[in-house]
């Protein structure tokens, strides 16, 4: 429910993303390398440049800061074994350790 509400409008149902507007998070070699900036990006979003699975993305991606560690952990679990991934259960703690290394944009 949580990425429905609050991802796949841009990301898409299947996690693929929107041409080269909106990147993908199915098969994201982004997301396997970036572990601490998806988190932050969750809550605070981000703009500028980033590269994904060999195509650069530039949009601003609002971030959703009312997200409890709880709920990032649940998202990033989520998206993380979605799509024919097997990435494990994402815990509150690397949660906490990803947003203590980062701050609002």
């Amino acid at each position: 429910m949580l990425y429905e509400k609050h991802c796949s409008n841009c990301h898409q149902q299947d996690g693929q993303g929107l041409r080269r507007l909106y990147p993908p998070l199915a098969k994201s070699d982004f997301l396997k390398n970036n572990f601490n900036p998806f988190i932050c990006t969750m809550k605070y979003g981000t703009s500028g440049s980033i590269v994904v699975n060999g195509v650069e993305f530039n949009k601003l991606m609002p971030g959703v800061p009312s997200l409890t560690e709880l709920e990032l952990a649940e998202l990033a679990t989520y998206i993380t074994n979605s799509w024919g991934e097997q990435g494990g259960i994402v815990t509150i703690e690397q949660v906490s350790q990803a947003l203590s290394g980062c701050a609002p944009q």
